[in-house]
């Protein structure tokens, strides 16, 4: 689906929607206990909704009621093995293959893990060095990933640069175990505070605390059950980020349903916002705990004076597209002067945007970024594949016209 914007101004107040992570998170820890979940404020993006369908064919069940989920989880316990590996639809799920991966061998022995898009291109080698001194075969051949084995309860190292979506499936899977384990990062952990979401789940589920080894800064983990819960999720901090946005373009645009005391590291937009709104100052942000905030600061950056360099985001060249390129790519197709570093970006901002078209590289935060920035584009702006909000916000096109934004369906 192609849409064309016709610049207007925003104005008005958005439910943001659900944390995608944290319900990621919530969703497995419900699938690993015995018994019934209620999670309620979910929304059926196309991630989630990957989590759901790879949760049932580790046995859970679901059923959905309007924005409430009730999982019947399996209660932690192998299922009987089997010749034949539970086959995993990941989507385009990077948090679905990553955190499912180790939990499928504690629980199933392995599986067959698909997906869509550059999903089966993205890196697992902090896995596959993992399974390869543990003995798990891992085979990935034209896009199917199969693991086969037996995890282990022991010390599990891994680089803390890569992801930390490799340390929460480890996480979940070593909890499962019938012995303690630990977990340490071999170098400086990034995106620190998805693993806070990862304990907050958890501890939902019953777990008491994560504690260290010594002066090691090894995590201990200890076999538990997961028991039932109730939880509510909290508004998405990521995706308020366009929002804010479209407020740093001096537009009277509120978000609403967030929590300012949440663990969620996207949090720090709001620090931000207000970093970049003093007037003609270079600025510099570092994005190693924040990321996926990129395409919406970027936005602000074109629309301010100055330059704005963005540093540790080597990671986002590797998410649904090659998010320092595309990012780039969007405000040069809008008119606006920008370099792509080894490890960011470097926004040239005073210049203003002038409209065209931008190719949404099959990125929902690329485009979301796209549609927010035309609003105070000079003409109309053309967004291809505008459909990939549906990954993370179905939502987002009803918000953006019910706020004053002026779309049509090509």
């Amino acid at each position: 689906m192609d849409v064309r914007i016709t610049p207007r101004p925003l104005s008005g107040t958005v439910n943001v929607p659900p944390s995608k992570s944290m319900t990621h998170r919530l969703v497995i820890a419900a699938a690993l206990a015995q018994g019934e979940s209620t999670i309620q404020n979910t929304a059926c993006s196309q991630d989630i909704e990957a989590t759901l369908r790879c949760v049932e064919a580790l046995g859970a069940r679901w059923k959905r009621d309007g924005a409430t989920l009730r999982i019947r989880g399996v209660g932690g316990r192998p299922r009987e093995r089997r010749s034949d590996l539970p086959r995993f639809d990941c989507g385009e799920s990077g948090s679905t293959l990553r955190f499912l991966l180790p939990v499928a061998l504690a629980l199933a022995g392995g599986g067959v893990f698909t997906g869509r898009g550059r999903l089966m291109a993205r890196p697992q080698q902090p896995y596959f060095d993992l399974f390869d001194e543990k003995g798990i075969f891992h085979e990935l051949r034209d896009g199917v990933l199969t693991v086969r084995g037996t995890l282990t309860p022991g010390e599990y190292r891994l680089p803390g640069n890569v992801s930390s979506q490799f340390f929460t499936g480890l996480l979940f899977a070593l909890s499962l175990l019938d012995a303690p384990s630990s977990l340490l990062a071999t170098t400086e952990m990034e995106s620190g505070s998805y693993l806070l979401m990862t304990t907050q789940a958890m501890v939902l589920a019953g777990f008491g605390s994560l504690r260290t080894i010594g002066g090691s800064g090894a995590l201990a983990l200890r076999p538990f059950r997961y028991r039932p819960f109730s939880a509510a999720v909290e508004g998405d901090w990521s995706q308020a980020a366009f929002w804010y946005a479209a407020a740093f373009l001096d537009y009277p645009v509120l978000c609403q349903g967030l929590k300012p005391d949440t663990v969620q590291g996207d949090r720090i937009v709001s620090d931000l916002y207000w970093k970049l709104a003093r007037p003609d100052t270079d600025a510099e942000i570092d994005l190693s705990d924040c990321p996926d905030l990129l395409p919406p600061l970027a936005v602000m950056a074109a629309n301010r004076r100055g330059e704005t360099r963005f540093t540790h985001a080597a990671r986002l060249r590797l998410k649904e597209s090659d998010r320092l390129e595309s990012t780039a790519a969007l405000l040069r197709a809008l008119g606006g002067r920008v370099s792509v570093l080894p490890d960011g970006l470097l926004v040239h901002g005073g210049t203003p945007l002038s409209g065209g078209t931008v190719d949404g590289a099959g990125d929902h935060r690329i485009v979301m970024a796209a549609a927010v920035a035309a609003s105070a584009c000079t003409g109309p702006v053309t967004i291809l594949g505008a459909e990939a909000v549906d990954k993370s916000y179905p939502s987002f096109w009803d918000d953006y016209q019910k706020l004053g934004g002026e779309v049509c369906v090509l």
